[in-house]
């Protein structure tokens, strides 16, 4: 029999409810790879949680108009101000940026990295379905995934250029690229704070392995 000391904790994570995203099918990814999990815009619960997932469908303003009436936009600075991690998932990493143009309009984003989430030049859009990623060395997301693994984009718009400078004080982010009609970010690691333009709940065994990946270093 084991100790029961020696068991590893089941990491709690919060999934932010703040009208976008696919919920459920992230709830669930997440509970098959173990995760004790809560859908829930309750302030304390995401702040206590060893892990918030901030999804995002649909357009960056709605987006955050959703995210800025819960307060997600404050719950995402304070944990990362406290070193608490912190994934956004496909819009949910957008937001994550300056700001978002869409059709002409314009929009803030939270601002945790500089630049800009705007429409992909390319032939055909959306982009929709599976695609290779080029994930940097030493990466915690994509740890024991084969190069050429490919992950479920749904998109139109995204980062096309990374825009934050170098510094000698902190760490790199390690950026990994996809490409569609030309490069874009696809994911980004930086410290507490994670995010995928892709959808690893809808990304088969790669999905789980990423997100596990991700349970395992909170």
């Amino acid at each position: 029999m084991r100790d029961p000391g020696s068991l590893k904790a089941v990491a709690r994570v919060v999934i932010l409810d703040y009208g976008s995203g696919n919920l459920r099918s992230a709830e669930r990814a997440l509970q098959r790879v173990g995760a004790d999990v809560e859908v829930t815009a309750d302030h304390r619960a995401a702040m206590e949680a060893d892990g918030l997932v901030v999804p995002g469908v649909g357009a960056f303003a709605a987006c955050m108009e959703g995210l800025l009436h819960v307060g997600g936009d404050k719950i995402i600075d304070h944990r990362l101000a406290g070193d608490r991690p912190v994934l956004g998932i496909c819009v949910g990493m957008q937001v994550l940026f300056d700001e978002g143009v869409e059709h002409g309009m314009q929009a803030n984003g939270c601002g945790q990295w500089p630049g800009t989430v705007e429409r992909l030049q390319a032939d055909i859009l959306p982009h929709m379905g599976w695609n290779e990623v080029q994930a940097p060395a030493g990466s915690t997301l994509f740890a024991g995934i084969e190069p050429g693994t490919r992950f479920y984009f749904v998109h139109s718009f995204g980062v096309r250029e990374w825009q934050l400078p170098p510094s000698d004080a902190i760490a790199p982010p390690l950026v990994t690229w996809a490409e569609h009609g030309e490069p874009f970010v696809a994911a980004v690691e930086n410290g507490p704070l994670a995010a995928t333009q892709f959808h690893p709940e809808k990304s088969g065994e790669a999905g789980a392995r990423l997100l596990r990946n991700w349970l395992d270093s909170l």
